[in-house]
């Protein structure tokens, strides 16, 4: 079992940053890979950005390249997202989840375990 624990969201207007975390306690936490994912108001839940078991591989949606980064802490069993230049449509849900595939993965159903969410709002 592998419990998460999102926090630092909030209300930033565009163009603003928020870095959000994940904290992680139970099982090894170097065992998953972790992904962020979000949900907007009648939306599906979509990815957002997945890290592999060390750090060495990331991979993000395409509407958040270059924008967004996902990085861990595997010491403090913590993982982050960055989150610069926000827009609007960025604002939702954001949940952490953890993938027994070591590498990450983009695919929903790959993750085991799930946050409960923080919410975060861009306002234009």
């Amino acid at each position: 079992q592998l419990q998460l624990v999102e926090s630092g969201g909030g209300l930033v207007q565009a163009g603003g940053s928020l870095r959000l975390s994940c904290a992680a306690s139970g099982r090894a936490f170097i065992l998953y890979g972790m992904g962020w994912f979000r949900q907007a108001p009648g939306k599906e839940r979509e990815f957002v950005a997945t890290i592999s078991w060390n750090g060495g591989s990331t991979y993000y949606a395409e509407s958040v390249q270059g924008r967004f980064t996902i990085s861990r802490d595997n010491p403090k069993t913590t993982v982050y997202l960055q989150m610069n230049s926000l827009k609007p449509e960025d604002t939702a849900v954001y949940y952490c989840a953890a993938s027994t595939e070591v590498g990450g993965s983009k695919t929903m159903e790959k993750y085991n375990y799930w946050g409960q969410g923080t919410q975060v709002t861009v306002s234009s």
